[in-house]
């Protein structure tokens, strides 16, 4: 009797523990905006946070724009400078849910969740979908998209001398693996130790 009873206690003090929030600030963010015949219009930042609580399924993830490198230096400050503002409009948030997510599906194999919630960036919001993949991936949760922001919905000026060497629509992508206690694999093996 005492046995079970310490077994369901741990049980639950695990599934507690659960419930912890899933995070990372190293989530690799991609986007481009080039155009065929014109100079590669591409960025990276490597500290993206992402925040996800598994029990409501909520996503938040914040991007410092200053924190976005390209190849040529040049580009960097036009687009700080003339097309984000990033003096003004410093990051870019999106906050979400991730619909019907259930940490218990989670497991070694992609799973593709829809996630909506609102975009702001460039001191304007907009509603979304994206698709994105999620999977376990030792004691957190990877996640994978690739999704297209339309730069009016933002009111992100290109100029128009250049306006035919950049695209309106830029693709992005973003991987990162949440770290967490969620997954416990056997709690009663713990228990019997």
């Amino acid at each position: 009797m005492k046995k079970t009873t310490l077994i369901m206690l741990l049980f639950t003090a695990f599934s507690t523990l659960a419930q912890g929030k899933f995070k990372t600030s190293t989530a690799i963010v991609n986007f481009e905006a080039s155009v065929p015949f014109f100079e590669e219009v591409k960025a990276v930042n490597k500290q993206g946070k992402i925040v996800l609580d598994p029990k409501t399924g909520s996503l938040t993830c914040v991007l410092v724009m200053r924190d976005f490198h390209f190849k040529m230096e040049l580009m960097e400050e036009h687009f700080n400078e003339n097309y984000i503002e990033s003096h003004r409009y410093p990051k870019a948030v999106f906050k979400g849910k991730i619909v019907k997510f259930d940490l218990n599906d989670i497991d070694e194999l992609d799973k593709e969740y829809k996630i909506a919630g609102k975009l702001y960036l460039h001191g304007k919001s907009k509603e979304i979908v994206v698709n994105a993949f999620l999977k376990k991936i030792g004691g957190g949760i990877q996640i994978v998209s690739n999704f297209q922001i339309m730069v009016d919905d933002f009111d992100i000026d290109i100029p128009y001398m250049i306006a035919n060497k950049i695209s309106k629509t830029v693709n992005t992508d973003i991987i990162g693996t949440l770290q967490g206690e969620g997954f416990h694999s056997n709690p009663v093996a713990v228990a019997n130790k």
